[in-house]
Order: structure tokens, then C-alpha cells, then sequence
């Protein structure tokens, strides 16, 4: 299981990382709760389904601020975990309770003005891209 974790951790940073400028930090909304299918509801989109497990549910969404990985957990623990692999591969992360949102910073800030939450941010490796 951990390494089907890493896989999809990877395979999400992977697929949504890009480089950002930074900016600002808002105040945030009470932090949202619910399924995959109603957290994707409250930031308009419709998620493209990619893992329906028992453990973890995790899906590809786009909306106007654009595109990110929603991913629901049955535990908290499974939750920890998971962002503790994938943050190994960068990028940026909004956790909530037994959810995370994983897009480049600005879609994640952006999803944080609707669904509240704490921003995360993985590890940089720019220092040892070996150019």
C-alpha cells in the first residue's frame, strides 16, 4: 500500500508542479468537510475519478482556477501518511480533515479562499537540478 502511495503522490505532483511566483496570503474560510464528489461540487468541478479504493479516493479536477488532484482519506493517519511521501516530490498541498488538494500554488490558494484549509509545501529541488 505505501508504495501504491508514492506512486499516485508522485504521479500527482508530477502532473500538476510548476513553478509559481508566490504571493499573497488570505485569510481562509472555515475549513470544508464531506466526500470527494461534495468537496469537488464546492470548487466547481467535476472530478475525473482515479483511484475508488476503500483507503483513499483521488481525482483529477479542473475549474477556473485550474488543474489539481483531490484525493479523500478514511483516517486521518492514511491522510498523514500520503502527504508525507508525496511532498518528497514537491509541490503544493491544502490539507483538510481526511482530504488534500494538490495543484501548483496558485490554484491551491485559490482553492483554499473556498475550501478553508492549512497550504503545505513540498520539497524544493530546484537547488539540485544539476544545471
Amino acid at each position: 500500500m505505501r508504495v501504491t502511495r508514492l506512486l499516485l503522490g508522485a504521479t500527482a505532483v508530477l502532473a500538476l508542479a510548476g513553478c509559481g511566483a508566490g504571493g499573497e496570503t488570505r485569510s481562509a474560510p472555515p475549513m470544508a468537510t464531506g466526500s470527494l464528489e461534495s468537496l469537488a461540487a464546492e470548487v466547481k468541478c467535476k472530478p475525473n475519478m482515479q483511484t475508488d479504493a476503500d483507503t483513499i479516493r483521488q481525482a483529477i479536477c479542473t475549474n477556473t482556477d485550474g488543474k489539481f488532484i483531490l484525493a479523500t482519506f478514511s483516517t486521518d493517519r492514511g491522510q498523514r501518511e500520503w502527504i508525507n511521501d508525496a511532498k518528497d516530490y514537491g509541490g503544493y498541498y491544502l490539507v483538510g480533515r481526511k482530504w488534500v488538494a494538490v495543484g501548483d500554488d496558485g490554484t491551491v490558494e485559490a482553492l483554499r479562499g473556498t475550501l478553508g484549509g492549512d497550504v503545505e509545501i513540498g520539497t524544493n529541488h530546484s537547488a539540485h537540478s544539476g544545471h
